[in-house]
């Protein structure tokens, strides 16, 4: 797996992390773990779509939630 980023927030309990696994099936090949040791597996297309919200703005008011 290669990892692509780091989202580190202001804890000391680990951070997630994205990756891409090029070797895993194509509906497995993103990778979020997360600061726990769980993961998440998607496709690239699925990822995405994660993507495009966040660019287009669906995904702002999330920062808003507590």
């Amino acid at each position: 797996m290669r990892s692509i980023a780091r989202f580190c927030g202001n804890c000391s309990c680990g951070c997630p992390e994205l990756f891409v696994d090029s070797s895993a099936p194509p509906d497995r090949q993103v990778v979020i773990t997360d600061d726990f040791g769980q993961r998440v597996e998607m496709s690239l297309d699925q990822f995405g779509s994660i993507v495009e919200a966040a660019k287009n703005g669906t995904l702002d008011d999330l920062a808003l939630v507590t």
